[in-house]
């Protein structure tokens, strides 16, 4: 039985997470932890938690580690990179759901989130934890660079075609709409839950802080470096994230059977990509609470675009369920263990 710690276990991934782990049966949940006023029991925190995690959740002690086999941070960017080499010296495994070590170009770090990269020691030994493509490094990993939310839809549907020269890496185009938990839990009073409610937005617009985690790993996949335009926004419900994907076909004989029975292909391993069939197109319900990506393909054969449609539920695919897909990983547990 792996003992496990939860860092952050309040926030919305971390409340995600340890719903996970409740239902695992070869974890056990020793130690939580959270920036918290005092200590309280997780149970007084969440009312479904009364009766299954009675754990009382306090401020971080580092003397708590040293009980437990692998630690989750569920921590906010920047955040985790100040706790994470403390934890690794005691040789924990460690699987951080921040944006902390995924990126290995240490200035792109610094622009896009107003702070250094503090620990380029272990940046350099992180792995990037999306096991569709990097399954025997996780394997090995000692550090995961659990991926956002944004980028593991995206690069499930991208990256199978750069890698296979299938579309160009010119003019990708990215629309992407997300539940309002992917911004964190907010206080009542949050001027946040004014701006959405009954409303639809784009933000960020070409400037948000995945974009250079997505272009990253479309890079690694193409062989060249991709600029992809990213604009995502935001819908008035909790969870899930839709992903409408706009590419150009490197050849005009490309036709839609071909590419949906490709990524069949492609993807015929991975127990959580599920492949649509012709003129069918994933949505939210299909994905929510599940650790599920579901893809589906059009092509225009007059213009010789590909149209992607990718969905997941963003605080499990997109965060709480890929990290413990990760530790099954790790630890030689069936990859879909505590997961299905």
């Amino acid at each position: 039985m792996i003992k496990v710690a939860v860092v952050g276990a309040t926030g919305y991934a971390g409340e995600e997470l340890i719903k996970i782990l409740l239902r695992h049966p070869s974890c056990k949940i020793t130690y939580i932890c959270a920036k918290i006023e005092g200590p309280k029991k997780f149970s007084d925190i969440f009312n479904w938690a009364k009766g299954k995690l009675d754990l009382v959740c306090d401020n971080p002690d580092m003397s708590k580690f040293d009980a437990v086999d692998i630690v989750f941070l569920a921590l906010p960017h920047k955040a985790s990179m100040g706790i994470a080499p403390l934890i690794l010296e005691k040789r924990k495994i460690v699987i951080d759901l921040s944006a902390d070590y995924r990126l290995k170009d240490t200035a792109e770090y610094e622009k896009w989130y107003g702070v250094k990269q503090s620990d380029q020691e272990n940046l350099k030994k992180a792995v990037y934890g999306l096991p569709e493509f990097y399954r025997k490094e996780i394997k090995a990993a000692k550090l995961i660079a659990n991926p956002g939310c944004y980028p593991t839809a995206a690069i499930l549907a991208i990256a199978p075609l750069l890698k296979k020269k299938l579309c160009e890496a010119k003019n990708i185009i990215i629309d992407t709409k997300s539940g309002y938990s992917g911004a964190g839990r907010k206080e009542p009073d949050d001027p946040f839950w004014k701006a959405i409610k009954d409303n639809f937005k784009a933000y960020k617009v070409d400037a948000h802080q995945h974009s250079p985690e997505i272009n990253q790993e479309l890079s690694n996949a193409a062989g060249e470096k991709i600029k992809a335009t990213f604009v995502p926004h935001l819908l008035p419900i909790e969870r899930g994230i839709l992903e409408t994907i706009y590419l150009k076909v490197k050849s005009q004989k490309s036709k839609v059977k071909n590419l949906i029975e490709f990524y069949k292909d492609f993807y015929k391993d991975a127990a959580f990509v599920r492949i649509k069939n012709e003129d069918e197109f994933p949505q939210l319900s299909d994905v929510r609470n599940t650790n599920f990506c579901d893809i589906g393909v059009k092509v225009n054969q007059e213009s010789g675009l590909i149209i992607i449609i990718s969905c997941i539920d963003n605080l499990v695919k997109g965060a709480a369920g890929q990290a413990v897909q990760n530790m099954n990983i790790i630890c030689g547990f069936k990859e879909t263990e505590g997961l299905l």
